[in-house]
């Protein structure tokens, strides 16, 4: 069965959900000096009738009506922490342009490159690839993602300020899988040989 990649905001929160394990290269322009690193990534989807829903277009002055839910994103060093810091989460709501969903806003409580409210817009291409850009106070980001498998995708980013591009990241992204289905997976192998 040939990969379906997700054409609606709704559909990319349901992929998404679960832990992610993320490895990601972050290359500055200012400074000779680049990095890299490991994380975690917690991905819960909101339903419409969320309290958070509300609260997020509230404080955004969006007609709750046009909200089609959304998700939580909560970032970790890694999952062996005891609870998530909550500086480094965000609630995201769609409110999709027309009922197609391939293009709309994303109303944000926190954008990921300054800290503050922010709405984004985003559209899928035909082949699957999500683009997502924000402007923020001194910034703008583009963010560009896509699922290769249910299980494996990628994220790249360009983040400009005032004097040009500052940064780029690009992140590629695993599902991590609880030892019961990792256990289904080896058995399911071994029955296939």
């Amino acid at each position: 069965m040939r990969f379906q990649p997700p054409m609606t905001m709704r559909d990319f929160f349901g992929k998404s959900e679960g832990i992610w394990f993320i490895e990601r290269s972050v290359h500055h322009f200012d400074v000779t000096q680049n990095e890299s690193g490991r994380s975690n990534l917690i991905v819960d989807v909101i339903q419409p009738v969320d309290s958070r829903v509300e609260e997020v277009c509230s404080a955004q002055g969006v007609d709750i009506a046009q909200a089609r839910g959304g998700a939580s994103f909560r970032w970790m060093a890694t999952t062996d922490e005891k609870e998530p810091n909550e500086n480094y989460a965000a609630i995201l709501i769609d409110i999709p342009d027309d009922d197609t969903g391939l293009t709309g806003k994303l109303i944000r409580n926190k954008g990921y490159v300054e800290g503050i409210p922010v709405v984004s817009r985003y559209w899928f291409g035909q082949d699957g690839i999500l683009t997502i850009n924000t402007d923020y106070d001194n910034n703008q980001g583009q963010e560009r993602a896509w699922f290769i498998n249910d299980d494996f995708r990628v994220r790249v980013s360009t983040t400009k300020m005032m004097n040009g591009i500052n940064l780029t990241t690009c992140c590629s992204e695993r599902r991590c899988v609880s030892p019961e289905t990792l256990a289904k997976m080896v058995e399911r192998h071994h029955s296939n040989k």
